[in-house]
């Protein structure tokens, strides 16, 4: 069973959609206890980064996360991924979750159309459980204006976008960050989704 946290700021209608596609099994929640219980935790996201950790304080579930990250897999989505890292500084400095090492800025280039959105080919720096049984080249669907800076350890997979934009991150542990949509990526997207269904298993 899959928790996909609820605190009023996910993007859960299309995550959810893509699950129950898949027929995987989940629960949408925000109760400490189901999260406890559940093999995997999806941590949804779409919205400004200082609003939606406002939403998950509220719900009292920060240190349910942390916690849970330290033993099951954890999957963050869009902004989702943006809040596993300590600190961005959209709309003011505003603290993460520090589960990876690293802070959330906009996007730097003035040569490109910010929003990024659309399709981006993805550049893959290691391996990863996620990417199991797909074939490259890699193109997945992006929505944001802000994006990580971590170290080179942590990123997984990135796309060129005047620059590097990680693009797949993972704290080395059961943590993981996808700042693209898996759910809105294809049948490509739908198999990390698989995927991560078997990491809870």
């Amino acid at each position: 069973m899959i928790a996909v946290i609820d605190y009023g700021a996910g993007n859960l209608f299309s995550v959810c959609n893509a699950l129950e596609y898949l027929n995987i099994a989940h629960v949408v929640t925000k109760d400490a206890r189901e999260i406890d219980e559940a093999d995997a935790v999806i941590l949804p996201g779409v919205g400004a980064f200082p609003a939606a950790m406002e939403s998950l304080k509220a719900t009292g579930l920060i240190d349910v996360i942390r916690e849970n990250a330290k033993k099951k897999p954890l999957l963050g989505i869009c902004l989702g991924m943006q809040m596993l890292f300590e600190r961005s500084d959209e709309m003011g400095a505003c603290e993460g979750l520090g589960l990876i090492p690293g802070e959330v800025h906009r996007i730097p280039s003035e040569k490109v159309i910010i929003p990024h959105m659309g399709w981006n080919e993805l550049v893959i720096q290691q391996e990863c459980p996620l990417l199991k049984e797909i074939e490259i080249p890699l193109y997945t669907y992006f929505v944001h204006s802000y994006q990580a800076f971590c170290d080179d350890r942590n990123i997984v997979a990135y796309c060129d976008y005047d620059g590097k934009v990680p693009a797949l991150v993972t704290d080395g542990g059961f943590v993981f960050g996808a700042q693209y949509h898996p759910e809105k990526s294809g049948e490509k997207g739908l198999q990390m989704l698989r995927n991560f269904e078997r990491m809870a298993k």
